[in-house]
């Protein structure tokens, strides 16, 4: 299943890895280095399917980002996960109770990332969490 991904990073390296990976898989990838570089990319039709966001980035962070998509009525219910380095205790709740829909951790997982974030196209809406394969 093919889809627009918007990958929200600033990290040269990880923007390659992560985009290569999902291009390689099929999908359309929308590039963006920043939260506000986001917001442009997200409001222009057609809308992504999924939003991939790094938490820290310069002008705007992942967690400001998610307020103003969630706040904005047609972007609102794009699913949106979070793949960070942030992998202390709680940081993932803290994350999810932010309001992202996922958490992937860095580093990623070359050989299980696509699916980790397919599943998440699979759930077909927000808040429905990843679909298993079966």
């Amino acid at each position: 299943m093919a889809a627009r991904i918007l990958l929200v990073e600033d990290n040269p390296a990880n923007l390659e890895l992560v985009s290569y990976l999902l291009e390689a898989a099929g999908h359309a990838v929308l590039i963006a280095e920043d939260g506000q570089q986001a917001l442009e990319l997200a409001s222009r039709a057609p809308f992504p399917d999924l939003i991939v966001s790094d938490l820290r980035m310069p002008v705007m962070d992942g967690f400001e980002m998610l307020r103003h998509i969630r706040a904005h009525e047609t972007l609102r219910d794009i699913p949106i996960i979070a793949v960070t380095a942030f992998s202390m205790s709680g940081d993932q709740t803290r994350v999810m109770l932010a309001g992202f829909d996922g958490y992937i951790s860095k580093p990623i997982d070359p050989e299980t990332f696509v699916s980790e974030v397919e599943a998440y196209l699979r759930a077909g809406r927000r808040k429905a969490g990843p679909v298993a394969d079966e």
